[in-house]
C-alpha cells in the first residue's frame, strides 16, 4: 500500500465515537468515471452492483457498485492510492449489512426534474455528492442519509478527506488534510 493509501485507510478506520454502535466501511464507486474501476470489482465477492435485475455487459461497465471494505484487502490500497483525487466514488461508514445499505441508495438512484422528466441522480461521484449535500434542507438530509453515519470523500483537489455526518438533524463537514507526503503519491 502507497504511503497516500495507508494514512487515507487509517483516516477510513479511525475509531468511531464511544458508544456508537459498530460501523462497516464501505466504497460507492462510479465505473462510468473511469474504466479500471470494473476492473477492479469485477470478481470481487463484496461488490453488488445498485442497478436491478440482469444487466447487459455494456451497462455493467459504466454502473454504481457497492463494495464492502477491509482494511487489509488489496481493493482499498488500489481505491484509496490510484483513486484518490480522481472522483472514482467515495467511501460509507454505516452500522448495517451491505444489502439493507444498497437497498438505501438505490431510493434514490432516479430524481424527477421540475418538468417530471425522470433522470439518473450521479450521487456516488465526490464531485456531485459535495455540493449537494449542502444545498439539503433537513429532510432531504435524513432521506439521503438514512443508515449512513459518514460520506467521506475527497475535497476538489485531493488534499483533504471531507467527513460529511449529521448531528441532531444538521450537517456537519469535518475537513481532514492528509499529510504533506501524501498528497501527490
Amino acid at each position: 500500500m502507497s504511503p497516500r493509501a495507508r494514512h487515507l485507510s487509517a483516516l477510513l478506520w479511525a475509531a468511531p465515537e464511544e458508544g456508537s454502535p459498530p460501523l462497516e466501511r464501505y466504497a460507492l464507486l462510479d465505473a462510468a468515471r473511469e474504466p479500471r474501476v470494473y476492473s477492479l470489482i469485477r470478481w470481487e465477492p463484496a461488490a453488488s452492483c445498485l442497478y436491478e435485475g440482469r444487466i447487459p455487459a455494456e451497462l455493467a461497465e459504466v454502473a454504481p457498485y457497492l463494495v464492502r471494505l477491509r482494511p487489509d484487502a488489496p481493493l482499498l490500497g488500489e481505491l484509496l492510492g490510484t483513486g484518490w483525487g480522481r472522483a472514482w466514488g467515495l467511501y460509507v461508514e454505516a452500522p448495517v449489512a451491505p444489502e439493507l445499505l444498497r437497498r438505501h441508495f438505490r431510493r434514490f438512484l432516479k430524481v424527477q426534474d421540475e418538468r417530471g422528466k425522470r433522470l439518473y441522480f450521479r450521487y456516488y461521484d465526490p464531485r456531485v455528492l459535495r455540493t449537494y449535500l449542502p444545498t439539503c434542507n433537513a429532510e432531504e438530509l435524513q432521506f439521503v442519509f438514512g443508515p449512513v453515519r459518514s460520506f467521506l470523500m475527497e475535497d476538489e483537489e485531493g488534499s483533504s478527506l471531507l467527513r460529511f455526518s449529521l448531528r441532531d438533524g444538521e450537517l456537519l463537514l469535518q475537513r481532514v488534510p492528509l499529510l504533506a507526503d501524501t498528497v501527490a503519491a
